[in-house]
């Protein structure tokens, strides 16, 4: 399966996910579909049936609430069935509202208190470079959790270690649950600002695109003793016409049935 094919699988199944329940965050789950579909189809080092193996690279979403786009992923490689994911968010599920690891095999860490997932992917880059096992370390944040003090702190120890096995990257939507980024604490401008910081800044001007984020990734490899961020600008539910529709209202928001038809065969699903 090419990437763009993998990209309409993974938008249907998010669709299907949280039509089953009946609501859940679409919009931040349908913008970063390309960032993880060319990090596991092209880039990453892990094993399905063995998540938890030594030297892996690993995956940190540090917007926590982007999990039904992770789990449609994870389902897809074989990290678990894929019938799990008509259980996101109901009782006992394994695929909670945000990823947890402790539920989800495949899911490096809990995340979804927004900063902290940030934190710990810098913390396990830095374990990673004491032990010399190899592993890139990847995390996904995003524009309204920028806001959060505890990512610029972060910022500044991973530029102070030298975190080069870290490549982060931001999920520009311009929007957040509350509002536009714009309107309510603006980022801008914030390429200057990351490498103010210290760090490496790429920025992906179509960040749902496989190619643009392919070579985005590439680039960040190359870098040397400094970590990388992939300013990526994306569209908030984007290739589903409802959830786009929808704006500010998509970042949580009811699915129904005929929602989910409706997008299903938008994404070349025959009926």
């Amino acid at each position: 399966m090419n990437l763009e094919d993998f990209c309409l699988q993974i938008r249907k199944d998010i669709v299907r996910e949280i039509a089953a329940f009946g609501t859940g965050h679409i919009g931040g789950s349908l913008s970063i579909v390309e960032i993880l579909a060319v990090l596991y189809k092209k880039h990453m080092n892990f094993d399905p049936k063995n998540p938890k193996k030594e030297g892996r690279d690993r995956l940190i979403v540090s917007k926590g609430h982007s999990g039904p786009a992770v789990y449609a992923v994870l389902s897809n490689l074989g990290f678990f069935d894929k019938s799990w994911l008509s259980t996101l968010n109901k009782p006992n599920t394994n695929l909670p509202s945000h990823c947890d690891m402790n539920k989800t095999p495949g899911i490096d860490m809990t995340t979804g208190s927004l900063g902290q997932g940030f934190s710990c992917a810098v913390g396990i880059a830095l374990g990673s470079k004491i032990k010399n096992d190899g592993a890139r370390i990847y995390t996904i944040i995003g524009d309204g959790e920028s806001q959060e003090g505890q990512i610029w702190e972060a910022a500044l120890f991973a530029h102070q270690k030298k975190l080069d096995n870290l490549i982060a990257f931001l999920d520009y939507n311009g929007a957040q649950i509350d509002g536009y980024t714009r309107d309510i604490c603006s980022l801008d401008p914030v390429c200057d600002k990351w490498k103010a910081f210290g760090w490496h800044v790429i920025e992906a001007k179509n960040g749902n695109s496989c190619s643009e984020i392919d070579k985005a990734i590439c680039e960040a490899k190359e870098v040397k003793d400094k970590p990388c961020m992939i300013v990526a600008r994306t569209v908030k539910g984007y290739g589903v016409s409802f959830a786009e529709k929808a704006g500010l209202n998509n970042h949580s928001m009811n699915v129904t049935q005929e929602n989910l038809k409706e997008a299903l065969r938008e994404l070349g699903e025959s009926f």
